[in-house]
Order: structure tokens, then sequence, then C-alpha cells
């Protein structure tokens, strides 16, 4: 006898009832991910996190609609956030590059490599495991999703390495911080 999520939608759901709806759906919510997003990558993360968020919390979930228009109104609220979010980091982006192109030829190198050699420390004073997260992310430009992979960790463990590594920067770096407001006001 087959399963359908759909008429079970308030009981627990079991790994082959899971699974079957995974299937079925996986492919329709990924060509509309990607025509949210324009990113292939991002809109299979943005599906798969979905339905990993539906399976977490399986035990207590309540679908008032049906599944199929639940699981597109999650994929279209992931997908809107996502692209909030890549307008925020490029706005950042935009901002930090103008400060710098404008602050560039008036920076003391003296104040740059103090600002680099406290970097390098700050990084040496993190935990192994933060560090690399860290040098992944940055560095490397990799999404949370591959340095979990990368270093057989979840993407949740590489948000809280990542949080750690930043707060400690923060601190750390402190001390350089009316430099920077200095140099890059001063444009």
């Amino acid at each position: 006898m087959e399963y359908s999520i759909e008429n079970t939608i308030n009981a627990p759901i079991d790994e082959q009832l899971f699974e079957s709806t995974f299937k079925s759906h996986f492919q329709a919510l990924y060509a509309y991910a990607c025509m949210l997003v324009k990113d292939e990558d991002e809109a299979e993360e943005i599906v798969q996190t979905v339905f990993l968020k539906i399976w977490e919390k399986r035990d207590s979930i309540t679908i008032a609609s049906s599944l199929k228009a639940y699981l597109y109104q999650m994929v279209y609220r992931n997908s809107m956030n996502y692209l909030r979010h890549q307008k925020v980091k490029q706005k950042h982006h935009d901002i930090t590059l103008h400060q710098a192109n404008d602050a560039g030829p008036q920076m003391d190198e003296g104040h740059d490599h103090e600002l680099m050699d406290a970097l390098k420390n700050a990084l040496q004073e993190l935990p192994e495991k933060c560090r690399k997260v860290f040098l992944l992310s940055r560095y490397e430009s990799l999404k949370y999703q591959e340095i979990a992979d990368r270093l057989g960790i979840s993407v949740k463990t590489v948000e809280t390495h990542m949080g750690k590594a930043l707060k400690h920067l923060r601190i750390a770096l402190a001390d350089f911080l009316p430099i920077l407001l200095i140099l890059f006001t001063n444009s």
C-alpha cells in the first residue's frame, strides 16, 4: 500500500514517506528556486534546506494547506531571504571597495603592517577548526555548505565556528578601529 504525505500531513512522517515526497517534489521545487535566485547551486541548497527543516521538525510540523503549497511557500521564503542577503552583501562589498579605493593611496605602510600582524596573531589564537572554517570562508570564498562538506561537519557547526572567529577578531582588532576610521574618512 502506497502512502501519500498529502493524506498524513499531521501524522509523524516516516523515512519512506519522506523519501518519496522528496523524490516527487524536488525537481519542480529546484526549478522554481532556480528561477527565483538565478543560481543552480544555491537553488539546490535552498530546496535541500527546506526538506531538511521538514525532516528535523517532522514530529511537530503542522501544515494547514496542501503540502505542495507549503513546500513552494518555504522555497519562496528561503529564496527571498537569500536574495536579500545577497543585496546586503553586495552593498557592503561595494562600500568597502569604494572606501578602500578612496583611502588606498593615503594608507600608512606602518599601520598596514601592524594591522596585518595583529590579524595573523588573532587568527593564530583561534582554535584550529575555527581558524580553518574562517580561512575557507574568507580566503577561499567557500559557501558554508562547501566548508561543511570539506571538513565533514554540519552547516550549523560552520556557522558556530564563524561566529566565534568573527567575535574573536572584533575583540582582537578593536585597537585598530580608530586607525581604520581615520584612514577611511580622510579621503
